[in-house]
């Protein structure tokens, strides 16, 4: 791990312990939810058409997760959805996208057990 991508690591830990820990759920619940993003399915197939089909692949797969930046996670989303989203919930649109970029790989490494999405094949 290089000096950069350490330093992003606390970043992100620094920006996760200062959000209340009800919050972190919630957002996720709306990016990964069945709500204006479409769901678990249509974000992954965002972020494989966005050119991060390797990270995608590490987090459905039964191996290490490979991270993605919270730039690269603003722009699959949209500015104006990340926005929102920290809007609605009372986060810096920086420190969103920063807590999503940390959180995001995990969660959709629990929601594909044995390595497939919910509802594939």
């Amino acid at each position: 791990m290089g000096i950069l991508d350490m330093l992003t690591s606390v970043m992100a830990a620094r920006a996760a312990s200062e959000l209340d820990s009800a919050v972190i759920p919630a957002v996720l619940s709306e990016v990964l939810g069945s709500g204006n993003q479409g769901g678990l399915s249509a974000i992954v197939a965002r972020l494989e058409q966005a050119g991060l089909g390797d990270q995608v692949k590490s987090w459905i797969g039964t191996g290490q997760n490979l991270p993605v930046s919270a730039q690269q996670l603003q722009q699959v989303l949209g500015n104006d959805v990340v926005r929102q989203l920290a809007t609605r919930f009372g986060i810096p649109v920086d420190q969103l996208s920063t807590v999503l970029a940390q959180v995001l790989p995990g969660a959709v490494d629990r929601a594909s057990p044995e390595g497939a999405l919910p509802g594939s094949a």
